[in-house]
């Protein structure tokens, strides 16, 4: 029997949430593919390439969420966001943990349908959001320095986990 094997070591098959006005879209965003083709006519995916994007369902009306761990190069997300304004999508958000947004990503961000791109501050980009005023960024500094001192004392981190309130 055939059988494709497709491997993302970086998880970047992307589901979305649903919520009222919220609609699941799926979309391979921005990580890197290696694909093992045993025989059914699916093409081989070299190191590096992209699947192209595909959007599953109506967005028509509905809130969009992109969702990565790292946004660097973001043609993609302008492609996809692109794509999701076409088909209706009523406003788009970006959101990944580390925004690295290197080169002209300022400039191309500011410039997409994207309406928000939320990122951490696990890395510096005071200067990319004075470039677009579209990033907004969520401090991360408290829990980084509450994990580090209970993996030192040797204290559980799931605590971290268990115990969020509204102000965190």
């Amino acid at each position: 029997m055939a059988l494709d094997l497709l491997i993302s070591p970086m998880i970047s098959l992307k589901i979305f949430f649903i919520f009222k006005l919220l609609y699941p879209v799926t979309a391979i965003v921005g990580g890197r593919y290696w694909s093992a083709d045993i025989g059914i006519g699916v093409p081989m995916l070299t190191a590096k390439e992209k699947p192209p994007i595909n959007v599953v369902g109506d967005v028509g009306g509905r809130i969009a969420i992109i969702v990565d761990d790292i946004i660097d190069d973001v043609e993609t997300f302008v492609a996809c966001a692109s794509m999701l304004k076409d088909r209706g999508a009523y406003k788009i958000y970006a959101m990944a943990t580390h925004g690295l947004l290197s080169s002209d990503a300022p400039r191309l961000l500011e410039e997409s349908t994207i309406d928000e791109i939320v990122v951490t501050n696990s890395v510096s980009h005071e200067v990319q959001k004075l470039q677009c005023h579209k990033i907004k960024t969520v401090d991360i500094s408290v829990l980084i320095s509450e994990a580090i001192r209970r993996i030192h004392n040797q204290e559980s981190m799931s605590y971290l986990f268990r115990n969020i309130t509204m102000e965190d």
